[in-house]
């Protein structure tokens, strides 16, 4: 009978001896499926589970395997992902180890074939007889990427059917494992108990300290971000817990601060951030994130000279447009200056022109069309009212009357415009307003809770109307809220781009902290670790989740350390500076799950009405929404997708009740993952398969296409200050504040005085050039052969340009409008302001 091949392939597992102990054997398993002879097919692999699939093959006839064990070889094939940079110091190393008889025997990596079945001998499962694994003597000097080795398992006739596989490296070195191909072997079957015991070891016992060697999942509460030893000033608030709600992160077990014992010290040289080693970078991710530091420094080099020469003074807008490279054709002009090599890519999205400040048609095309398209909201109430406790923040009551907005309403009254569904607003009042004391006691920070009108006009474009500008209420004789309208002179015209340039800098930090970090980065990760948890690798589940989860985790740790931490680029770069997690755990007190789906969100905010005569169930009130248009496309696909993927696992409801690995899986997400709003009624249920679709699917477009959205635009949509400042430094100065008469002389000095200074900004480009980048290995939404079901649809794919290119559509084409062209679905490497990964994992 000809040999049936099985290959067990799928990301990369890595084997590392360097924290644990040679006795240490890693578990490796797979579920009983069944595929066809002499198909090749690709399973998820996790750090010591490689998956092994194959298919019941129908025979013509039946060996009997007599009583009497006859011993047989299997023969094998163990693919290795190699580093080539690393290459030269491999082979020198394994030729040095070699020569050192004493250990020669104990080198190399030992694989065992585990049986389903138990020998009744010793009450435990059989095991094949070592095979040793050792690439020290024939690595050739030009080997690829990725190395097969021949192995060869000595196992007896009676052997059964294989269940796992144990893996043991005795080299001094990790490796990743890409895949294993067993010859001989009709199917494999994992019971149960090995399926648990490899879950107990990855939920760990919630004790100890991490090395980075571990593959432990556990939660932990957001205590890490603060330094107290280094100053009371670099103190934080935890997070997590009834005052401060939180989702919860994964565990480290570092040592607490000195001055702090419920606080956990920083990450350092000597104690790492620990990230579970299946959730790590791969070295090419890991290069590509690095490039951004040296990139920025060299980029930060004019700057830094003018600034030590000149101070912190910008005299013109000339001086922000120098930081940027001509903009020219690159194709008629291929040698880089050498001024411009230490210059910025031009922003492709925003217009520099000469009066460099955000023009009213661009400030209403980027809310629905730009960084942040998930913040607008239609207007349901004249005047708003704030939720804040008016005995703390003062009156609930809007300052925005029907006599700042009558005239902009084409003949309508406010009501009117309400009840067609014409105004829609951007409302940051009760998000800064608790915050802005603390905000504005800093001397280069100043801020307002703002709340902007918009009107949709006839052709389904939105006009800024008007700006409320508000601050705490200090003094009883003093309005603390203020109403600025588009301009009817020079000086109204000054007061009105500086009242846009505060919204943006709302906007920036609402985008970065709420609408970013929050709801996609730490509201994913509970799923996550709970995934890790109780999902084996096996499970359907899991292996339907397991690309939508990549790096998340790692990305989150790296985050912690240098994103959101005291005095990290957060607190930098944006106005909200140490309130910045403040401000996000009380914006998590009205996050719900049950409205994160497109569909849901668009309802929830004014912006869609449902109707099931409509291709997606909803109806769009703005019709030329870019984001909402090409999300729809990708959110229908998807749930298409987990519809029939689901249909197949769980064809009923008692399917579902009956899986406890998929039961647990969401209860723990809810009840300690998201403990502190597990008591909500809106939780969705997980009874029906239409409900599994429901979370899975909300669950994939978080970490696809809605991080998408929110994260590869920032470099291109906000890498011009002018137009989005991520802090202003001045507030708009009344007649009466002594700073009104050199407003007045010199508005456009003002105005720049208000911005980041040159430094600032080149810092803030640095950072949003990196967080914009996609690296070289980024797996992209429908990359997923075995699942794709509209990647290669010629229908959506031509939708995205087909759009781009209709003049109706003013949105996103146009005279110097640029395409909307985030949710296209695929990217080359680097900053394209296009792609949708699989997860978030920048």
């Amino acid at each position: 009978m000809a040999a049936t091949k099985i290959e067990i392939s799928g990301p990369k597992s890595l084997f590392s001896n360097e924290f644990l102990c040679n006795s240490t054997t890693l578990l490796i398993s797979r579920k009983r499926r069944t595929v066809k002879v002499r198909m090749p097919v690709a399973a998820t692999a996790a750090f010591t589970a490689v998956q092994m699939e194959a298919k019941l093959i129908e025979l013509d006839s039946i060996k009997v395997i007599p009583e009497t064990p006859v011993q047989f070889a299997v023969s094998g094939k163990v693919t290795v992902e190699y580093d080539a940079m690393e290459q030269m110091k491999e082979l020198m190393f394994n030729w040095w180890d070699s020569s050192k008889t004493a250990i020669d025997a104990q080198r190399g990596v030992f694989l065992q074939l585990v049986s389903s079945d138990i020998d009744p001998r010793t009450g435990k499962a059989k095991v094949s007889k070592e095979a040793i694994l050792d690439w020290s003597r024939d690595l050739p000097i030009n080997a690829d990427k990725f190395v097969t080795h021949e192995v060869q398992f000595l196992v007896d006739g009676n052997f059964g059917v294989p269940g796992a596989i144990l893996v043991n490296n005795k080299n001094s070195k990790e490796f990743y494992l890409k895949s294993i191909t067993l010859e001989g072997f009709l199917h494999f079957d994992c019971q149960s108990w090995l399926r648990e015991k490899a879950l107990r070891e990855l939920r760990g016992n919630g004790e100890g300290v991490r090395v980075l060697s571990d593959r432990i999942y556990d939660y932990d509460i957001y205590n890490d971000l603060g330094n107290p030893d280094k100053g009371l000033e670099f103190a934080r608030p935890d997070l997590g817990g009834q005052r401060r709600p939180y989702p919860r992160r994964c565990r480290t077990g570092r040592p607490s601060t000195n001055l702090d014992p419920k606080s956990e010290s920083p990450a350092n040289e000597m104690m790492p951030m620990y990230v579970p080693r299946d959730e790590a970078f791969s070295d090419g991710k890991r290069r590509t994130v690095d490039a951004g530091s040296p990139k920025g420094m060299m980029n930060n080099l004019f700057p830094f000279f003018k600034h030590s020469i000149e101070g912190d003074s910008i005299n013109s807008f000339a001086d922000i447009n120098n930081l940027y490279k001509e903009s020219r054709n690159r194709s008629n002009f291929p040698v880089e200056s050498t001024a411009d090599a230490f210059k910025f890519d031009p922003p492709n999205i925003v217009s520099r022109e000469a009066s460099c400040c955000l023009r009213d048609d661009e400030f209403g095309r980027f809310t629905l069309a730009g960084m942040n398209p998930i913040s607008i909201e239609r207007l349901k109430v004249f005047p708003p009212v704030s939720k804040l406790d008016p005995s703390i923040y003062g009156p609930t009551q809007s300052a925005l009357r029907e006599e700042h907005l009558i005239s902009h309403l084409d003949g309508m009254s406010v009501q009117q415009a309400i009840e067609k569904k014409k105004l829609f607003t951007l409302d940051y009042h009760d998000v800064f307003l608790p915050f802005l004391s603390s905000i504005n006691a800093h001397p280069n920070r100043k801020a307002y809770a703002t709340r902007t009108i918009f009107l949709l006009t006839q052709f389904d474009t939105l006009k800024p109307i008007a700006i409320e500008l508000s601050l705490p209420s200090m003094n009883p004789f003093k309005p603390s809220k203020q109403v600025i309208t588009p301009p009817e002179d020079a000086t109204s015209n000054w007061q009105w781009q500086l009242a846009k340039a505060h919204v943006c800098s709302n906007d920036s930090g609402a985008h970065e902290l709420i609408q970013h970090w929050l709801r996609t980065h730490a509201c994913m990760e509970p799923f996550i670790i709970a995934a890790r948890r109780h999902l084996s690798v096996m499970h359907p589940i899991h292996k339907l989740l397991h690309p939508h989860m990549r790096y998340t985790m790692d990305i989150n740790a790296r985050a912690r350390e240098l994103l959101i931490n005291a005095d990290g680029i957060i607190e930098s770069l944006f106005s909200t500076k140490e309130c910045s997690m403040e401000i996000t755990s009380l914006a998590y007190k009205n996050w719900r799950f049950d409205m994160e789906s497109l569909p849901a969100d668009l309802i929830r905010r004014g912006i869609a009405e449902q109707d099931p005569t409509e291709p997606h169930g909803i109806k769009l009130l703005i019709e030329d929404y870019p984001y909402a248009n090409d999300g729809l496309l990708i959110w229908s696909a998807i749930e298409r997708l987990v519809k029939d993927y689901v249909n197949h696992y769980y064809p009923d409801s008692n399917s579902i009740r009956s899986d406890s690995e998929l039961n647990t899986w969401y209860y723990e997400s809810i009840n300690v993952g998201h403990a502190d709003l597990r008591h909500e009624t809106w939780w969705p249920k997980l009874s029906t398969p239409d409900d599994l679709v429901s979370i899975l699917a909300t669950l994939i477009w978080i970490s696809s296409a809605k991080h998408a959205a929110l994260n590869f635009g920032q470099y291109h949509y906000g890498g011009y200050v002018p137009v989005r400042p991520p802090y202003m430094r001045r507030l708009i100065p009344n007649e009466d504040d002594p700073e009104y008469s050199n407003f007045v002389s010199d508005p456009e000095g003002y105005f720049l005085s208000s911005l980041p200074s040159l430094k600032e900004m080149t810092f803030l480009l640095s950072v949003l050039d990196m967080l914009s980048t996609h690296s070289d290995d980024e797996e992209y939404l429908g990359d997923r052969k075995e699942l794709s079901t509209w990647r290669g649809n010629p229908e959506i794919i031509e939708a995205f340009y087909r759009r781009n290119s209709d003049p109706k559509l003013r949105n996103r084409c146009g005279a110097g409008v640029s395409p909307y062209q985030l949710l296209v679905p695929f990217s080359g490497p680097g900053v394209s302001c296009r792609g949708v990964p699989n997860s978030i994992s920048i």
